[in-house]
């Protein structure tokens, strides 16, 4: 087995087209501790230093048969040197689009969007209320639009107090089984 040691890094970059394992183990023992503190001087992150290593000679690996290298230091210097600026590049896109989304969010629910919504469920209540019976609708219509108290109602239709209530409950009751507990709720706090 040759002594890869004593070999020029133009004589391992030929062997590593090759495909030789033992030129490339060569070429990462030769340069794995000085690019690791390259990139670590850059970082100032061991862990990620470590990973940009290492994706520097597993490219060296894959790209190995098409690789045009004339001067491997250089070649191994640049491609960390790439790989740390592209990071740095997707990590400031990475924060503006971070930034973005949390500003977003401090801004709360778009005010379209929620009256848009509000004016989609005033729509839908109204409509289920025009679908009551009219004398139950009108019962309902005044208490709740007018603000008119059962006593009142009852002297504006000539109807009883119970009658009323009878109609305002049924009326509740038919709206909440139409619309959903929540709709209705959303509309009785929101009117």
């Amino acid at each position: 087995m040759p002594d890869y040691n004593a070999y020029s890094d133009i004589e391992l970059t030929d062997l590593l087209k090759a495909g030789k394992h033992d030129a490339y183990a060569e070429i990462y023992n030769r340069y794995i501790f000085v690019l690791l503190n390259h990139a670590n001087n850059k970082l100032r992150n061991r862990e990620e230093a470590k990973d940009v290593v290492h994706e520097v000679f597993a490219m060296l690996w894959s790209k190995r048969k098409n690789l045009q290298i004339t001067n491997l230091s250089g070649y191994l210097y640049t491609s960390v040197r790439n790989i740390i600026l592209n990071q740095i590049v997707h990590k400031e896109v990475q924060d503006k689009y971070i930034h973005s989304i949390t500003d977003f969010a401090k801004q709360g629910s778009p005010i379209t969007d929620h009256l848009v919504r509000e004016h989609q469920l005033s729509e839908l209540i109204e409509k289920e209320i025009a679908a009551l019976p009219p004398k139950m609708r009108k019962v309902f219509e005044l208490n709740r639009k007018d603000h008119l108290s059962h006593k009142d109602i009852s002297s504006v239709l000539n109807i009883s107090e119970q009658t009323v209530s009878k109609h305002i409950t049924n009326a509740l009751r038919i709206l909440r089984t139409k619309l959903g507990l929540y709709l209705y709720l959303f509309w009785f706090f929101h009117r």
